[in-house]
């Protein structure tokens, strides 16, 4: 089931779902409606299990009005030998390796190599107040004849 609402028909008795919000955050209502008609709503956590207490006015709820983060981006191209080092809080990076095996470390994990004609990308998907982004820095290293692309993004 997707949405916020759903039915669920079932042999004499039928139950309809409802996500609702009131003073204390989200919760599920169950209503249960027997053969004879009697409506019995019946409030839970999300998981549909924990009981759940209604805490002040009860409403649907209102999606928050989205504030789109300001994301600045990098891109740099690395030709020999030479380091690039991503901060650590980025929404995104990716490496294109076009020649040699330059290795990538990532935080304090040891160096890993990886091939030419390989293309990585680590990313988060949500982003603005109490986003993600990635924990860890990343630091990719060429030797001679190395030659790769990284790329960036991060809220500004």
């Amino acid at each position: 089931m997707s949405g916020t609402s759903g039915s669920v028909a079932g042999a004499g008795v039928e139950r309809e779902y409802e996500i609702l919000c009131d003073d204390a955050g989200t919760f599920l209502r169950r209503y249960t409606v027997d053969p004879a008609g009697v409506v019995t709503p019946v409030d839970t956590a999300l998981d549909g299990t924990t009981p759940y207490t209604v805490t002040g006015t009860v409403g649907r709820c209102r999606e928050a009005s989205p504030v789109a983060p300001q994301v600045e981006s990098t891109l740099q191209r690395q030709t020999g030998a030479g380091s690039v080092t991503i901060p650590a809080g980025a929404r995104s990076v990716t490496l294109v390796v076009y020649a040699g095996s330059p290795t990538v470390a990532i935080g304090s994990a040891s160096a890993v190599p990886v091939a030419a004609g390989t293309s990585l990308t680590w990313g988060v998907d949500q982003g603005g107040a109490g986003g993600e982004q990635l924990l860890n820095a990343f630091t990719v290293t060429g030797g001679a004849g190395a030659d790769f692309l990284l790329t960036t993004t991060r809220e500004a």
